[in-house]
């Protein structure tokens, strides 16, 4: 007779490693719990006896470089153990690569179905789990992704029962009655303890938080920089979490108030994720916390439901794109794990969310900067993310929004993204591939650095207007400025009457390098569509180291601040870059030019040219 007491039914099924590992019979497949929910004593166990195996096939998610089985697992083993490797990433670190022909691409939703619908039978699964509470449930911690469909699907469940295995809340809890075999050992759950940050962490970061608005969601993914994104978000307000792992910046701003999860639209209060990587920290934070929910794959990676949730934003990081704006994803060197990527499924999930965002993050270079990770083409088996799933891409050197672009449009926008010292050779490039045409420059452009701390965002009324350095993408909405500027104010701008703007007459706005020349504009509306409704120039003129300014802005917008904020931020560049001061060739009766430096902490000195009248303001005469 069956006993009724559980812990009763939990000591009948405990035995040692070796024993558990003994019920494994060649030929078979066997599913490794995922990710730092890795099993790694009983690993320890299969690898000891691979030897005595014939063909046993290990079903793999996403393992650490560390584990047992990424050592074991050669072409020499071969014969012993081979690994079939569930992936959707890009196969170019050294062990992918070599033994790409087990790969299996998926989309990571998709996998639990692929176990459950016994496609892929798994013969047995090991598994690590807490140990199990009064009533017989024990939680798979910080790895329910797929190690739950696994579990429930395999034929043979053998659990490492780990008290270190912090217990996550949600659902990931299997009950001891659905499990054959126990094995207790007590060890450090895997960890990440220190990731190290790309250079260009803090500038990127900078530029995501520009786009995360307060009260969105987030997801990001293992490739971001911790530091970078907890600067970028530290001042937000109300973000939520729904995402395929949770990471310690995401304890972090739990902890400094910024994530509440109030907002989200759906499981409101509460964090998402289907596993952990981090610290051990990290684990305490998560263990019975009831603010942390962990659910399977199939529902945390679904794209329906991910769309769900309010203003959704999906923050990834790519390893290499190219010109069009296609995507290759791999483990970055500071992950130490390689495996099956979300980038898709929550960009697909976030691009059809309410006001939500799809933001994929590229580091300009690698190799210490010998290499370009923006290229010029892209193999077709690197590509993760199609061209036509992307939208925000942001580098140190910007931001830009691909979507609804031409391939031309597209090109430009990644050259700009790209280091200054490749952008000659991707122009080049794009011009050889008919992306671009023989006839365009990018002038200055070449060496330019954009000044990302620039950017700021401030309301009017119900509008809020961005205000930054232009950029060559901008070619096309400056044009559409000065096309929409009532007949006066053309005159007062250019001096004559015009109406016609031409690309090569407008170049040199778009086309600068940001030190001897410079274009801030006034941006309203969606990022990547905005309306440009203010704009202002300075050029240097060497002889004097004095700079020529120029201002124009949209009628309905005129008397509201723009051009004083447009002008505040031109001195502090023109500071920056050691320029001495601003010249203004202007008419008797333009008043706001002449109030404009009337508002500038410096003395200003007014003379007439040719029936022009000449503001002149020097940065070392402070009024």
């Amino acid at each position: 007779m069956t006993s009724t007491d559980p812990s009763d039914r939990y000591q009948g099924k405990l035995c040692s490693a070796d024993d558990a590992i003994s019920r494994i019979r060649s030929g078979k497949r066997v599913f490794i719990g995922s990710a730092c929910g890795e099993p790694i004593h009983l690993v320890n166990a299969l690898v000891k006896q691979a030897r005595r195996f014939s063909d046993l096939e290990i079903v793999r998610l996403m393992s650490s470089d560390r584990s047992p089985l990424s050592l074991i697992a050669t072409e020499s083993q071969e014969h012993n153990l081979n690994v079939r490797v569930i992936y959707q990433g890009s196969a170019t670190s050294s062990w992918l690569a070599s033994n790409k022909r087990y790969i299996a691409p998926m989309n990571l939703f998709s996998v639990p179905r692929l176990f459950k619908e016994r496609h892929l039978a798994l013969h047995a699964a090991l598994i690590q789990v807490s140990p199990p509470d009064p009533f017989g449930w024990m939680s798979l911690g910080v790895s329910v992704d797929v190690t739950l469909a696994a579990a429930q699907s395999a034929d043979l469940v053998i659990a490492q029962v780990n008290p270190r295995m912090p217990r996550t809340l949600g659902q990931g809890f299997i009950h001891l009655d659905d499990v054959d075999v126990f094995v207790e050992h007590e060890e450090d759950v895997l960890c990440i303890e220190n990731i190290p940050e790309f250079e260009s962490a803090l500038t990127i970061g900078r530029l995501v938080g520009n786009l995360v608005d307060d009260g969105s969601t987030i997801q990001m993914g293992l490739g971001n920089t911790p530091q970078g994104i907890m600067m970028a978000l530290s001042e937000k307000n109300d973000l939520g979490v729904h995402s395929q792992f949770m990471i310690n910046c995401m304890m972090d701003l739990v902890k400094k108030g910024v994530i509440t999860n109030r907002r989200k639209g759906l499981n409101n209060g509460k964090l998402v994720a289907s596993a952990a990587i981090g610290t051990r920290a990290l684990y305490q934070f998560i263990n019975d916390n009831p603010a942390i929910e962990f659910y399977p794959s199939d529902y945390t990676n679904n794209p329906s439901i991910i769309s769900q949730h309010n203003r959704m934003v999906a923050i990834n990081v790519a390893m290499a794109m190219d010109l069009t704006g296609q995507v290759a994803a791999e483990v970055m060197p500071q992950n130490h794990y390689s495996g099956v990527t979300g980038l898709l499924d929550f960009g697909r999930g976030a691009s059809r969310s309410p006001g939500g965002k799809s933001i994929i993050l590229i580091p300009s270079t690698r190799n210490k900067g010998k290499d370009s990770r923006i290229l010029s083409e892209m193999e077709s088996g690197s590509v993760v993310v199609p061209r036509s799933d992307v939208s925000y891409v942001v580098s140190e050197f910007g931001a830009v929004n691909l979507f609804g672009k031409n391939l031309q449009e597209r090109a430009m926008a990644m050259i700009s993204l790209a280091h200054p010292d490749f952008r000659d050779e991707l122009l080049q490039a794009a011009k050889d591939q008919g992306l671009m045409g023989k006839k365009r420059t990018l002038n200055e452009f070449v060496n330019g650095i954009y000044p990302a701390k620039m950017e700021e965002t401030r309301t009017y009324g119900t509008e809020r207007v961005t205000f930054r350095a232009a950029k060559p993408v901008d070619d096309r909405r400056i044009q559409e400025h000065f096309y929409n500027l009532a007949p006066e104010d053309i005159q007062s701008r250019f001096f004559h009457e015009k109406t016609c703007f031409l690309r090569d007459d407008m170049e040199g706005m778009f086309q600068i390098d940001y030190v001897k020349d410079m274009t801030v504009v006034a941006v309203t509306g969606e990022f990547g569509f905005g309306k440009v409704i203010g704009m202002g120039v300075y050029l240097l003129e060497p002889s004097r180291n004095m700079a020529e300014i120029a201002f124009s802005v949209a009628r309905e917008w005129q008397q509201k601040g723009i051009a004083g904020v447009i002008i505040e931020k031109l001195i502090e560049a023109a500071r920056e870059n050691g320029i001495a001061g601003f010249i203004a060739y202007t008419s008797m009766t333009n008043k706001g030019m002449i109030n404009l430096f009337k508002k500038i902490p410096y003395k200003t000195k007014t003379s007439v040219e040719d029936d022009m009248l000449v503001l002149t303001a020097r940065f070392d005469s402070p009024i």
